[in-house]
């Protein structure tokens, strides 16, 4: 009788290719891929990046955290357009601007939570995490008397951390899937261009409430959005609220 000899190596190599046959065959299947990414990947926590619908529906946001020069013309251009947002607003500038908060959130438009002190966010301890985001929602519900749902990490750092603590204190975590990148002034074409070029259903654009070309930029993509059938809407009513999850690239998809 012949013996056959297989080496260690020759297992590894076996088991690997069943692995890759056995998750090639679930994705093509069509099971749900958010198992597929918590079977890959089931320790990274991600935020919302944008969402995924068949409707033609969008949300634009707006970080302000370093000056208001800009915020009158934007709600006023806004509201010519008869467009909703969200503005994330610091908490130094909620203290600064008080009228202005004020008036964000009668002409209708949503305020989210974008820390007290505009730190990197990982780098915190939970403690100093939770207050970050404490101390500036209730300065703006004591200005707005509404519940403050969204946050948004400062220059878009986070970790598990962040966005564990934020979910304990009943946030929804906010990324972007477009950035205008109106903060390196490339002049308004170059906004425009690159925002209508990016946007898609379920998209969160990012603005910034004192960019320099934002107030010429800004009424142009309103315009070719709406000529190209989108609805601006708030982040909260972009949002799934619940039976949702979300995958790899940071796309909120809702369970069939």
């Amino acid at each position: 009788m012949k013996l056959i000899i297989i080496d260690k190596r020759s297992i590894k190599i076996f088991v690997s290719a069943l692995l890759i046959i056995i998750l090639s065959a679930i994705y093509t299947l069509g099971f749900n891929r958010g198992i597929i990414s918590a079977f890959v990947n089931n320790e990274k926590m991600i935020p919302i990046y944008c969402v995924d619908t068949e409707e033609k529906k969008i949300a634009i946001s707006f970080d302000a955290a370093w000056g208001s020069d800009k915020t009158e013309d934007i709600l006023s251009i806004l509201k010519e357009h008869n467009v909703k947002t969200t503005f994330f607003l610091v908490a130094f500038w909620v203290d600064k601007y008080p009228d202005m908060v004020k008036r964000i959130d009668e002409e209708g438009h949503e305020i989210g939570n974008h820390s007290a002190t505009h730190p990197n966010m990982s780098k915190l301890s939970e403690e100093k995490i939770r207050e970050e985001l404490t101390i500036t929602s209730n300065k703006i519900e004591a200005i707005t008397g509404k519940k403050v749902t969204l946050f948004r990490p400062p220059f878009g750092d986070y970790n598990n951390r962040v966005i564990r603590v934020s979910k304990e204190l009943g946030y929804y975590v906010i990324q972007w899937d477009v950035d205008s990148l109106d903060y390196k002034d490339y002049g308004a074409e170059a906004i425009v261009d690159r925002v209508i070029s990016k946007v898609k259903n379920g998209s969160i654009v990012l603005f910034h409430n004192n960019a320099t070309y934002i107030t010429e930029a800004l009424p142009v993509i309103l315009d070719r959005l709406q000529e190209m059938g989108y609805e601006v809407v708030p982040i909260s009513e972009l949002i799934y609220k619940d039976n949702y999850y979300i995958d790899h690239t940071g796309k909120q998809i809702k369970h069939k």
